[in-house]
């Protein structure tokens, strides 16, 4: 076996275990009710929300920000379904028996977390102009994020990966230096 296959077989071996290990936490009500509750704030209605608040409490100069939410959206959007139907990675819980699904997944694949690339991509992108925002934001975001493994959805590579994404969506709609 070569050092490159190794390596990655290694890789997945430490992703498949963070992932058995979050995923204990969902055993536990209140976890469980926790993380669904932030997966569920992920799966749009908190971005759509924001887009529909910002300009009643900032007015005219919060239009620039709801139009990159917009696009950043969009591209997000694009860019993980395009990178779901490539890599056609299973989720953890249809891969390995000892993961249990606590809560009912959005599409098929797992890489990368949608939820957490838009999750930090639209954290980022309002942060971006509204600083007094971005601690709320990205405590969001990152519960959003840790709720896919917990809920066994995602592997922690996903999420990361997710996180990247979303970074890189939100500094090339932003012209945030990275």
């Amino acid at each position: 076996m070569s050092k490159a296959a190794f390596s990655l077989r290694r890789i997945s071996e430490l992703d498949l275990a963070l992932c058995v290990r979050c995923n204990r936490a969902s055993r536990y009500r209140a976890m469980r009710a926790t993380f669904r509750l932030a997966s569920r704030l992920g799966d749009g209605v908190v971005w759509y929300a924001l887009m529909a608040i910002l300009p009643l409490a900032y007015g005219s100069r919060a239009w620039p920000v709801v139009l990159q939410m917009l696009i950043g959206g969009v591209v997000g959007l694009v860019a993980y379904k395009c990178l779901k139907r490539k890599t056609l990675r299973l989720r953890p819980f249809q891969a390995h028996s000892v993961i249990v699904a606590a809560a009912a997944p959005l599409d098929r694949f797992s890489f990368p977390s949608g939820h957490t690339l838009h999750a930090f991509s639209m954290s980022l992108i309002v942060s971006h102009s509204f600083s007094e925002l971005a601690p709320a934001l990205m405590v969001l975001a990152t519960m959003i994020g840790a709720s896919r493994p917990i809920l066994g959805l995602h592997y922690p590579s996903d999420v990361l990966a997710g996180a990247a994404i979303g970074t890189l969506v939100a500094a090339a709609v932003t012209g945030l230096p990275l």
